[in-house]
């Protein structure tokens, strides 16, 4: 869509950590004509050129094709990280609405689909070297998030042969984090009443080293771009987004003034089951081990495609995250509402 002017873009998830960025930054881009944001509440937040339909694609019941009509691209980033005691839930989400966003848009006729995969989609592979965007996407099959981004991928294998007229991208970042993103992800991961206050360097002298703990991290934002640039462009196909250094107790300690004390894998997770068991923490062991599996990835197809880099390093992504969760950031939506807890 490189010489599209006025175009119009659909996304999906648009109230989210991602979609508020990607929002954002399609509605104060001139080559966009207008913005059509679905998500399933309507936000007090109103961006220039921007329109918003409260729409589940989960429930079955909205008239996706309706919505996506006269679209030049749509970008699906709707995601849900819970219940993660509850996959049958999280699967209806994620991959039963993520394959009505795909039939939708060949039945209105939409000419590019955006859609968001995800580190996790890779099965497991090196922390000491980097993959490109052909490692295999068979996930980490005990953990839902893992199991449900990989079905997606094998779903738009089958779309990309079925409707070849659609031109298919699929970002695969890293971690994503931005300031006004710490309380939302406070709620999905640590749980909603746990402190932000807790991690200040004073309070927190010793940090776990789990080992195959290493991953990488990417501002929400330059994430945000790269979408920005797969509407303006002609390309297709996967590409891997993150930021330099990799995350690691040795990053972490620094950032805290903390001291990385090594922990047995079992420890750790003995100690996450035994809370998620116990409905005090949301995260689940299963994506804990995912998260000691993944693959580190190389992005030099987004360096050399579609001119994309990263604006702010893994280390300046976590000192936001973590001034974020001190300070109860949010922002003007309801799955991004601040709160400062403790």
């Amino acid at each position: 869509m490189s010489d599209a002017v006025g175009s119009r873009v659909v996304v999906t998830g648009g109230t989210g950590n991602v979609g508020t960025s990607v929002v954002r930054l399609l509605s104060e881009d001139p080559r966009v004509g207008s913005v059509l944001g679905l998500a399933r509440r309507f936000p007090r937040w109103q961006p220039p050129r921007t329109d918003w339909s409260a729409v589940d694609i989960g429930s079955g019941q909205a008239d996706l094709v309706k919505e996506f009509l006269g679209a030049d691209a749509v970008i699906h980033l709707a995601w849900a990280f819970q219940p993660t005691h509850d996959p049958a839930a999280t699967w209806r989400t994620n991959v039963l609405g993520g394959m009505r966003v795909f039939d939708a848009v060949a039945a209105a006729g939409v000419p590019a689909l955006i859609h968001a995969s995800s580190v996790g989609a890779y099965s497991p592979g090196p922390k000491d070297h980097t993959v490109d965007e052909s490692w295999p996407t068979h996930g980490w099959p005990d953990a839902a998030y893992c199991r449900e981004k990989a079905y997606l991928e094998r779903s738009l294998d089958t779309f990309e042969r079925e409707h070849p007229g659609v031109r298919v991208v699929r970002m695969r970042p890293a971690f994503l984090f931005k300031r006004e993103s710490a309380s939302e992800q406070r709620r999905i991961f640590g749980g909603r009443f746990l402190p932000g206050s807790l991690v200040r360097p004073e309070l927190l002298p010793f940090l776990p080293d789990v080992p195959g703990l290493r991953v990488q991290a990417l501002h929400t934002d330059d994430a945000a771009r790269a979408y920005l640039l797969a509407v303006e462009s002609d390309v297709r196909g996967a590409f891997n987004l993150a930021a330099e250094p990799p995350v690691d107790a040795q990053l972490l300690g620094s950032l805290l003034g903390s001291r990385p004390v090594r922990l047995p894998r079992t420890a750790a997770r003995s100690a996450i089951a035994a809370a998620w068991g116990l409905h005090l923490l949301p995260a689940s062991p299963h994506l804990f081990d995912a998260v000691l599996r993944l693959p580190l990835m190389d992005c030099t197809r987004a360096f050399e495609e579609l001119g994309w880099r990263p604006r702010r390093t893994a280390t300046e992504v976590i000192e936001e995250l973590l001034e974020g969760l001190q300070q109860g950031a949010g922002a003007w939506t309801e799955p991004m509402r601040g709160r400062k807890v403790g």
